[in-house]
């Protein structure tokens, strides 16, 4: 029982920032715009994080400069994507290429510096004498509850409110939901800017949680993961938590085979979760290879509202 909760509370810490990215690229996706500037974004946000913890140890005030600089960058996505209709593959490259190199000088100076204090944890008393339950829910990050408030929340108002049936309208056929009265260009502004936010918050969570101080490129291609965990979720909250988890689990058995003194080569052992992810998304692949896409039919084209009929 102790291992079995030791694997799941590992699980949720690598999870979780693959969960707030995963949330954040749906929700642009959602609304008809390709996001692959996760990993740019991530270590951005992470950067962001560092920085200002460093500076002033002051939680909100952290959160609020990671959200901000996600914001900043999602919109500058936005004006590239959605009023100069800028090609949205080449876009969010660029964002990583970018964020990647940005979050790389500005983290010089406090490569390797330990943060000066930890996120605090929600403590569930009540829940201490239950197996298993208590010692996996009993005493989570604060970060950690509020992904999962998100889950909940996306996916009601995905699926319960006028907004996500505006917002679906939106992915699938923004010429229809302009004829309806949709202000197309603001609900893609929206989600672009949010959705940043939600994925840079991706990379703060990687560095106040999971791995507490700047490194250089610290997500290793976890934004890439991101981008994948959208599909193999088929833009679903919901299955997002049970993929990012499963990733999660993964990513950490392969250290904990290497400190049972496994003889693999660490390096096969790193790519297990990468190697895993590539399988998964083949088999969901193959498996719906004759339904009905779930991805927003007008992903990746740009709306010109000229030529609606």
């Amino acid at each position: 029982m102790n291992l079995v909760s030791q694997l799941l509370n590992a699980a949720i810490s690598a999870g979780t920032p693959l969960l707030f990215a995963t949330l954040g690229g749906i929700l642009i996706e959602k609304s008809g715009v390709i996001q692959l500037g996760a990993e740019g974004l991530m270590l951005m946000g992470a950067v962001t994080a560092a920085l200002t913890y460093l500076a002033v140890p002051d939680l909100l005030l952290t959160l609020a400069a990671v959200f901000f600089v996600g914001a900043l960058l999602g919109l500058l996505h936005a004006l590239l994507t959605v009023t100069l209709r800028s090609n949205q593959v080449v876009s969010g490259l660029a964002l990583t290429l970018f964020g990647t190199g940005l979050s790389a000088f500005l983290g010089k100076s406090i490569a390797g510096v330990p943060l000066p204090q930890a996120v605090p944890n929600v403590t569930l008393n009540f829940l201490s004498g239950v197996p298993l339950l208590g010692a996996v829910l009993g005493k989570l990050d604060l970060l950690t509850w509020i992904s999962w408030f998100l889950v909940v929340f996306f996916q009601v108002v995905y699926t319960r409110t006028r907004w996500g049936l505006h917002l679906k309208a939106v992915g699938d056929n923004p010429a229809t939901a302009d004829v309806m009265g949709i202000r197309v260009q603001v609900y893609r502004y929206l989600c672009v800017a949010m959705g940043s936010s939600l994925i840079a918050l991706g990379g703060a969570d990687l560095l106040l949680v999971y791995s507490p101080n700047w490194i250089e490129g610290m997500t290793s291609g976890r934004g890439w993961i991101a981008v994948a965990l959208i599909i193999f979720s088929q833009w679903n909250p919901v299955k997002a938590l049970i993929g990012t988890y499963l990733f999660g689990a993964l990513d950490t058995l392969g250290f904990r085979l290497q400190l049972a003194g496994s003889l693999v080569p660490p390096y096969f052992l790193k790519m297990i979760p990468y190697v895993i992810t590539i399988l998964v998304l083949i088999f969901v692949g193959w498996r719906s290879r004759n339904k009905a896409s779930s991805a927003p039919q007008a992903l990746g084209v740009p709306y010109i509202r000229e030529q609606r009929q």
